[in-house]
């Protein structure tokens, strides 16, 4: 299944191999959300001139966009700001949006009216504030009515991972994690998770990396003169990393533009 990014579906061969999650793992600005973006804005496209009889590659069935905090027309604002105002129209229609904030917020102090529309009184008639295994269960029901062959975007895993961050309910994260990795290669669909690096502690980060298939650093790097290059590595790719490592293709410049979006560059091997 391609990326869509057309600067390295080539490196990979076409894409990700179908049923693969891969872990987005970023530095606060580094590229995660622009490569996320940029994925499906072009999955769009490709999709649209599939409809037209002009593409016959392996694309998703579907594509969705799960969030917990943020709303589908903030999501699609900063898409067209940051690159064409033209793709609000079109990833609307292309793509579906599964907002879950509300099981996120019930769960907190935020008064419901900055997350909700409904008045108090409807607000109170609602069954009192879900626990936390309900956050996990609403989460795979979503997952379970997509079409096979799909793509799902899950923004972000951050806002899970912290809420089960403690010793008792982190067992039942991964064991979620672990169960949507072999769930996966059933749906054969692929599946892109955003977390946000440094705010777990290190072990935390290792061992939801662990359920990943495949997981991709987002990272800042000094170039001299008070300058700095995003950079992107392939830290595991089940599949696929060894052929990587046969052409040193391991780490990527990444340039982000509001033309083109995520763009990757080959330039040294990591050893």
């Amino acid at each position: 299944m391609p990326t869509g990014i057309s600067s390295l579906d080539p490196v990979l061969d076409g894409g990700v191999p179908p049923g693969s999650i891969v872990l987005l793992l970023s530095d606060l600005g580094a590229g995660s959300t622009d490569f996320v973006y940029s994925s499906i804005i072009y999955l769009s496209l490709l999709k649209n001139q599939a409809g037209n009889g002009k593409q016959h590659i392996l694309l998703p069935e579907e594509i969705t966009y799960i969030t917990f905090t943020r709303m589908k027309e903030d999501v699609l604002k900063d898409i067209a700001l940051s690159f064409s105002p033209s793709m609000y129209d079109q990833l609307e229609k292309v793509v579906a949006f599964e907002d879950l904030s509300e099981l996120y917020f019930d769960a907190s102090i935020v008064p419901p009216g900055w997350y909700g529309e409904e008045d108090i009184f409807t607000r109170l008639q609602k069954k009192q504030r879900k626990e936390q295994g309900d956050m996990l269960a609403d989460l795979s029901h979503v997952l379970g009515t997509r079409r096979p062959g799909s793509l799902i975007v899950l923004d972000s895993l951050t806002d899970i991972a912290t809420t089960y961050a403690d010793r008792d309910a982190w067992h039942t994260f991964i064991a979620f994690l672990r169960g949507l990795q072999r769930v996966a290669k059933r749906w054969n669909s692929t599946i892109y998770l955003l977390l946000t690096a440094g705010i777990l502690d290190r072990s935390k980060e290792t061992e939801v990396a662990d359920c990943a298939d495949a997981l991709l650093l987002f990272q800042w790097e000094d170039v001299g003169a008070q300058r700095r290059q995003r950079i992107m590595y392939f830290e595991k790719f089940r599949g696929v990393m060894p052929h990587l490592e046969e052409r040193d293709l391991v780490k990527f410049a990444v340039k982000i533009s509001a033309a083109n979006g995520f763009e990757v560059r080959n330039i040294r091997v990591v050893v």
